[in-house]
């Protein structure tokens, strides 16, 4: 009985959380799929009027936006993530409990402050455009800590026979560290950075302040305004025509479905680590035995 009591309620507290999820996703698809055209992926709004149909134009300009803020943000955030996590995990100096402490504050910002802070620091500071880099730096504000916490789990699923073995073979630290560990935790590191770029790839707050946006394609994101899609979703949809409330959903449709396959390839990367760790893991009972 109290086995079955239990089921009964990993049951539902499961379906408690997916059912929302399936509800939210349904109803995006239902509400985006009539406008989602081959046309949304190549054309922008250059030539969108306020009659126009809500097939004509596209969001090309917003999903390269999108693309080359979350790339930028990539590039200065995943080094270093993972060189603080290697840090935080294997040199563990005097630093590794301030640092930490830091980390764990920055998860906890909003994402609206990060926006803020660019806004102030590089835009308004250093009298700076509104830009897709300055939206870039807001979004590595948010991704820094993601994969550095993420970064430092992996680390810590490494076995440790693995570093005791390098050590007594006469390597060291850092080669113990760049020859062992970080290829061993290399599936992981990835999950990471993807789950990093998922965190990230949706918010709309700090690009509010910071990108401007744009109604036409600006490939350079370090002049003039840019568009990305979660702030394309967000100025469409205030607007009266239903053509461009329409064209919103399609870009939010566009964004859940890159969002929903970078959580397929997380998960993907994520079981791979797993089950390299089990493996180890029988290995080194075996050789006990």
């Amino acid at each position: 009985a109290k086995d079955h009591l239990a089921r009964m309620f990993i049951w539902t507290g499961g379906l408690a959380a997916v059912i929302p999820l399936i509800l939210v996703v349904a109803y995006v698809i239902g509400k985006g799929y009539h406008s989602l055209r081959p046309q949304f992926f190549t054309q922008d709004q250059k030539f969108v009027g306020a009659l126009s149909d809500s097939t004509e134009g596209g969001g090309s300009h917003a999903i390269v936006g999108t693309l080359q803020q979350v790339g930028i943000a990539s590039l200065i955030s995943v080094p270093l993530g993972i060189t603080t996590a290697v840090y935080l995990n294997e040199v563990k100096g005097r630093l590794t409990r301030p640092l930490r402490m830091i980390i764990d504050a920055m998860s906890a910002v909003p994402s609206i402050v990060a926006g803020l802070f660019i806004y102030a620091a590089w835009i308004l500071a250093l009298g700076n455009q509104q830009t897709g880099f300055a939206g870039a730096l807001a979004l590595a504000v948010l991704f820094l800590p993601t994969v550095t916490r993420t970064s430092e789990v992996v680390l810590r699923l490494v076995p440790g026979g693995l570093r005791e073995a390098s050590l007594a073979l006469g390597g060291t630290e850092w080669r113990t560290t760049s020859r062992v560990v970080l290829p061993t935790a290399k599936s992981g590191l990835v999950t990471a950075v993807i789950l990093g770029v998922a965190r990230v790839i949706g918010e709309t707050a700090p690009l509010i302040l910071t990108v401007g946006g744009a109604f036409v394609m600006n490939a350079n994101p370090l002049s003039g305004k840019q568009d990305a899609l979660p702030y394309f979703v967000f100025r469409l949809i205030r607007f009266p025509q239903e053509a461009q409330v329409q064209r919103a959903w399609t870009g939010a449709l566009v964004l859940v479905i890159l969002v929903l396959v970078l959580f397929k390839r997380g998960r993907g990367f994520r079981g791979g680590i797993i089950r390299s760790i089990l493996i180890l893991r029988a290995n080194e009972l075996t050789n006990t035995q």
